[in-house]
């Protein structure tokens, strides 16, 4: 499928305008990053695997995954215990997002672009998906940087955030290479002010030896946990290869795997463990836990400082994604302009959820942005896995229609499988009730997923024969 089939039949040079555009062309080339979905050329690659795992590691480093780490502890669960499932659930949603991240070297395209090989003109579903998960997860991580942010600066909790979604819209617009140098730099910082954190953890603030959940009511904390912990890492699957695709093409797998791999679970698990820790004192007013562990003064300063770029450092990295995956669903705007966009959009979602009970709105967005991600990681990795990894020309793969209803089944289908699975403070489904609120609907929607669209993907080669 041309890419002018997804752009609305654009002819060639507008296409070219709105969707190519200026690139970086070597490391601290900071310039406006113009390009868009267009596939980065052989000639303007460069960089090496190592930058995957900074990128990887810096904006991971944020409050939402220490908040997301006191929540197995407010479901009953002992220290040991949640923290085990906190690393089963880490390591199972890191394993997708670092393979799909290495399609980018391969084909130099993002990864919603990329999704066009097995998506189709369908593609149009999972982008707006994306685009919207973008906006939704600006909130998640904006809730707690600009409360940091105003915090800091003695500003009301609105101007706070404002501040934060202009400055990460501007680095959002910057693009890939801004990105990845200032990940560069916040890994160090952002790893010292977490260090700090933990260090000045109070004596007083014991490891849970036990937990208020028993039998049952336990393994359904327990799955419901490690669920939540899965849902983080394998949230950056959809823009995976987005970060890796100005990396040449001789780039190794092998190391651009293991980097990706690294960097999502080091830094999730230091933060959810930490959240683990110091539950009982970070509850969901986490800014305002860290300036109070740290003392105030000059390192409470630095605490929230920490935690306002660190949203910052991660949320531009959504506006990026995010103006990529609308750009793939055919809308005509410049990459730069649909980042901002993005980051505008944040904003009312953020009051949003700092109105009311902040623990409920975080859990129940946590979840919903990403229920469709594992149907989507089964269908683009099936399509890949059916071309044996051999997309080298993205121009030339999606020549030939693909129709879009293998896709669009398993995608509806994988979801409609998951719902009564899934446990929500909005919606508690009748299997999960059953089980003990054991979310396992991620489980469900990506084996569904698979069922459903190999045999189609495979009847479909077969009748192309």
């Amino acid at each position: 499928m041309p890419l002018a089939h997804v752009s609305g039949g654009l002819p060639a040079d507008d296409r070219r305008a709105v969707f190519d555009g200026r690139m970086p062309a070597a490391p601290g080339d900071l310039r406006v990053e113009g390009h868009g979905i267009e596939p980065v050329p052989e000639s303007n690659r460069y960089g090496g695997a190592g930058r995957l795992f900074t990128v990887w590691f810096a904006p991971n480093l944020t409050m939402t995954g220490v908040f997301t780490g006191t929540i197995g502890i407010s479901l009953g669960l002992d220290f040991t215990t949640a923290l085990v499932a906190v690393v089963l659930g880490t390591v199972l949603g890191a394993v997708p997002t670092a393979y799909l991240g290495t399609w980018g070297s391969r084909t130099g395209a993002g990864q919603l672009p990329l999704a066009r090989l097995a998506f189709g003109r369908a593609v149009v579903l999972p982008g707006v998906l994306q685009w919207l998960s973008s906006v939704a997860w600006d909130a998640l991580i904006g809730l707690f940087g600009g409360d940091a942010l105003a915090r800091l600066c003695g500003w009301p909790f609105w101007l706070g955030v404002l501040v934060m979604m202009v400055g990460q819209g501007a680095l959002g617009a910057l693009g890939y290479e801004a990105i990845h140098r200032l990940q560069t730099v916040m890994t160090f910082v952002l790893a010292a002010a977490f260090a700090l954190i933990a260090v000045r953890m109070p004596a007083g603030v014991h490891l849970a030896a036990t937990g208020g959940a028993q039998g049952a009511d336990r393994a359904g904390a327990f799955v419901l946990t490690s669920t939540i912990a899965l849902s983080l890492t394998l949230s950056w699957a959809p823009y995976a290869s987005d970060f890796s695709r100005y990396l040449p093409r001789t780039t190794s797998p092998v190391r651009m795997f293991w980097c990706t791999l690294l960097g999502l679970v080091v830094s999730f698990l230091a933060v959810q463990t930490l959240g683990l820790w110091g539950a009982s004192v970070l509850t969901d007013q986490t800014a305002a836990g860290v300036e109070t562990l740290l003392g105030g003064g000059a390192p409470g300063a630095f605490g929230l400082l920490a935690v306002a770029l660190a949203a910052l450092c991660s949320n531009a990295m959504n506006d990026y994604s995010g103006s990529l995956a609308l750009q793939t669903v055919g809308v005509r705007i410049a990459r730069p302009v649909a980042a901002a966009l993005a980051a505008g959009l944040g904003f009312p979602l953020v009051l949003w959820m700092h109105a009311a009970d902040t623990t409920a709105r975080f859990q129940n967005v946590l979840l919903f942005v990403g229920y469709w991600i594992p149907g989507f990681v089964a269908i683009v990795v099936v399509d890949w896995r059916a071309r044996r990894g051999a997309v080298t020309d993205l121009a030339a793969a999606t020549a030939r229609p693909r129709s879009p209803w293998p896709p669009l089944l398993a995608f509806v289908g994988a979801f409609a499988a998951a719902v009564p699975f899934m446990d929500t403070g909005v919606y508690v489904g009748p299997v999960a009730r059953a089980l003990h609120g054991a979310d396992v609907s991620y489980y469900v929607a990506f084996l569904v997923a698979l069922l459903l669209y190999a045999p189609l993907r495979l009847r479909e080669e077969g009748g192309r024969a």
